[in-house]
């Protein structure tokens, strides 16, 4: 059986001096942060995903969103080179991480930039965001690491959100999800869905039409339950003020055959 695998990376103590770009700075509860951290991961557990820490970067006060270090296609792990030179000491540990469960491993090389976060993988199309953190370098190395496993790369333009993923994200069915105003370009997706709030965008696939959700988007939550999906909610009201949700903080990494 294939295996479903989710790399988590625990919380800096440094935390509330991560990077904020597109929202006012608040103040950061650390502990708090921590105790909603392990929630998550005990939700994940919960519905059948091993998680697999990778070690903490504790000088990194990001390191937290681990999704941004690498992106996983098929048997390929593909390390980023992140667009904020303060993240690239991230990424040596998650390197680690995936070689030992068995991926082969790429990188991005100067002068590309890509943060994982800037990439939404449905079905064998990879959309990848071309904005703040990840530039046309970045964009062009994805694709050739990516298209001869049988990947199509669509590049999309990212300018009213940090990642792609802040924008969208996919449901079981492909169906891309977006808080409109946030999203520069809907039409580039086959099917777009919007919902009615920020957070809303954000799901992870768990299986079985389970998706994990922030607690945050209740009218979201709301809406997908009504489409038959089944929300599953956390809190992680400490990593939204630093533009974090649900995806950033786990790397899954499905149908590696142990």
């Amino acid at each position: 059986m294939p295996s479903q695998k989710a790399l988590i990376r625990r919380p800096s103590p440094r935390l509330a001096e991560g990077l904020v770009t597109h929202i006012e700075r608040a103040e950061v509860d650390v502990d708090l942060a921590v105790e909603q951290w392990e929630a998550y991961a005990e939700a994940l557990r919960a519905h059948d995903w091993e998680t697999v820490e990778v070690d903490p970067a504790d000088d990194c006060p990001d390191s937290v969103f681990v999704e941004d270090t690498v992106v996983v296609f098929r048997n390929v792990a593909l390390i980023s080179r992140p667009g904020a030179e303060s993240r690239r000491g991230e990424t040596a540990g998650v390197e680690e991480a995936v070689a030992r469960l068995g991926c082969s491993v790429n990188w991005i090389w100067e002068p590309g930039t890509l943060d994982g976060g800037d990439v939404l993988k449905v079905g064998d199309t990879v959309y990848v965001g071309r904005g703040g953190r990840t530039n046309a370098a970045g964009v062009q190395q994805l694709r050739a690491a990516f298209e001869p496993l049988g990947a199509r790369i669509v590049a999309v333009p990212v300018s009213k959100v940090l990642h792609l993923k802040s924008a969208v994200t996919a449901l079981p069915d492909g169906t891309v999800i977006g808080h409109e105003p946030l999203v520069d370009t809907p039409s580039l997706f086959p099917r777009f869905l919007p919902v009615p709030e920020e957070s809303g965008a954000h799901v992870v696939l768990l299986g079985g039409g389970k998706l994990l959700m922030a607690a945050s988007a209740p009218k979201t939550a709301e809406l997908l339950a009504d489409l038959g999906h089944e929300p599953v909610l956390v809190d992680i009201s400490e990593f939204e003020k630093l533009e974090g949700c649900v995806t950033c903080l786990s790397v899954r990494v499905r149908g590696l055959y142990g």
